[in-house]
């Protein structure tokens, strides 16, 4: 299988390239520079007309959307124990964790981070509180060790892309969020993760 994957390093692709990682899979890393606007390229909506990373050219066609890619990379790789695949209901909360990462808490903690011009007074600090909001419920969510209690999945690691943002930007408060801290701590130990870290030119974020 011919596998290459878009990725921009630090963005939320993140998630998919370490899910690559953790399956242990042979495949192409392109990096897409988003600051130089390369997502816009033609070359590129040919891949993704959304214009956007990640995105995971398969033998099959083009997956996008990171939450699709994880169950993709899981159900296809089983044995790799990667998410609950031989549970239905299981794998609909791990399904359903992933599409709010990507449709609640990463739009909330991105207009923080990266709208153009940047927030300023009010308006940040509305946008701040919104996202922080998003980061109690998955403060709430994580259930033991891992988002699901004590077995890891890609759900964890996708949740660890969100963490590392807030960590970077100074929001996420140990008293506020210390099982939050403590799972991103557990994921940036990860071989895969470390791996994918070195791949993308970067460092784990310390506490």
């Amino acid at each position: 299988m011919s596998l290459t994957v878009f990725i921009s390093p630090g963005a939320c692709a993140m998630a998919s390239h370490s899910a690559l990682e953790e399956a242990g899979l042979d495949y192409e890393a392109k990096v897409i520079d988003l600051k130089k606007g390369e997502q816009k390229t033609p070359e590129y909506l040919a891949i993704n007309p959304a214009g956007v990373t990640p995105a995971l050219k398969t033998d099959q066609g083009v997956i996008t959307q990171n939450a699709a890619i994880l169950g993709w990379v899981a159900r296809t790789h089983p044995d790799k124990t990667l998410a609950p695949v031989g549970d239905a209901f299981a794998m609909a909360r791990f399904d359903a964790f992933n599409g709010w990462l990507g449709s609640s808490l990463h739009p909330a903690i991105g207009k923080v981070l990266f709208s153009r011009p940047p927030l300023e007074d009010e308006a940040k600090d509305q946008a701040v509180e919104q996202a922080l909001a998003k980061y109690d419920l998955a403060e709430q969510q994580v259930e033991g060790d891992w988002v699901f209690g004590d077995t890891w999945t890609l759900a964890d690691n996708y949740l660890s892309v969100f963490s590392r943002w807030a960590r970077q930007a100074k929001l996420l408060d140990p008293n506020r969020y210390p099982k939050l801290n403590a799972h991103l701590d557990r994921v940036q130990a990860r071989p895969a993760i470390q791996r994918m870290l070195k791949a993308e030119g970067l460092e784990p974020v310390a506490a």
